[in-house]
């Protein structure tokens, strides 16, 4: 005999892959049935929800995301910051080399100066865990947000991702399909509240010494196209969103706001980064 077993997904996760549309069947319905028919019922049930599971699917159109009134309305009372046993609170940091911060100190790193303008001003410690490596695209982040964080959840947590999808030429389809993806992830590692996540926006290379002489207008305008996805996106999901971009682009008028390898923020532009965060993150721990 087959069951099939519903679980419902956490609260405020949103469940990828299953079939679109799902009929319930009354198994009083079913009683007077032969076992034959019941038993080739359940086989049609269970070839045509497979069938939708592996028919490759396109990404969230951004036109239907940036409808107005699109954004989820999150209730007051789901789980928020709380301080551990040891009066601790704990912030996870995804992303790529801009969130380890590359070719700085790891001191000056945009997840760091958080962490220390968090602590100064609750008066408490705030443990520091960063899922980022430098090269990374949305589908490294994602196998490694699998492979799992080193806590169940976090009081805070804040992604910045996308960069190396458009530097490497991957097509825009694949960060429309796995951004969210990553934005579920870190929900769910929030408490499921999407009020503990910020969405950090992707820096422009073009106004570096590296991505001068390129194809600059290509590159904004790229780098615009995926902001715009990541804040329409956070904006459905009740996430809040932060535009660092505009700060990048200061990087050739004023060369402090480039590190030494003249294509990654200086802990200058970290500290900008951070001014911007700061006023938005600090309200989620009341």
């Amino acid at each position: 005999m087959m069951w099939l077993t519903l679980l419902a997904p956490p609260k405020g996760i949103i469940p990828r892959g299953l079939p679109g549309k799902l009929k319930i069947v009354s198994y009083e319905c079913l009683a007077g049935l032969p076992r034959g028919s019941l038993l080739f019922l359940f086989a049609i049930i269970f070839f045509s929800c497979s069938q939708e599971r592996d028919m490759p699917t396109d990404g969230p159109s951004i036109d239907l995301l940036m409808e107005p009134g699109s954004s989820v309305a999150v209730p007051d009372d789901m789980p928020g910051p709380h301080l551990n046993k040891w009066d601790i609170y704990n912030y996870l940091a995804l992303g790529d080399s801009y969130t380890i911060g590359a070719s700085v100190e790891s001191a000056v790193s945009f997840p760091i100066q958080l962490k220390t303008r968090l602590e100064e001003g609750l008066k408490v410690k705030v443990n520091t865990e960063i899922i980022a490596v430098t090269g990374w695209r949305t589908d490294n982040l994602l196998d490694a947000v699998k492979k799992g964080a080193q806590m169940p959840s976090y009081d805070l947590v804040t992604l910045l991702i996308g960069v190396n999808n458009q530097y490497q030429g991957k097509p825009f389809r694949v960060y429309t399909q796995e951004f969210p993806l990553l934005l579920e992830a870190a929900m769910a590692l929030a408490y499921g509240n999407p009020k503990n996540v910020v969405v950090v926006s992707v820096p422009d290379y073009a106004y570096t010494p590296f991505g001068e002489g390129r194809n600059t207008d290509k590159i904004s305008k790229e780098i615009d196209e995926y902001n715009a996805f990541a804040e329409a996106t956070a904006l459905q999901m009740g996430v809040s969103f932060i535009n660092i971009t505009d700060i990048t682009r200061n990087g050739l008028s004023n060369p402090n706001l480039v590190a030494g390898d003249g294509l990654h923020p200086s802990g200058e532009t970290y500290k900008r980064f951070v001014d911007k965060l700061y006023p938005v993150v600090l309200p989620i721990f009341d």
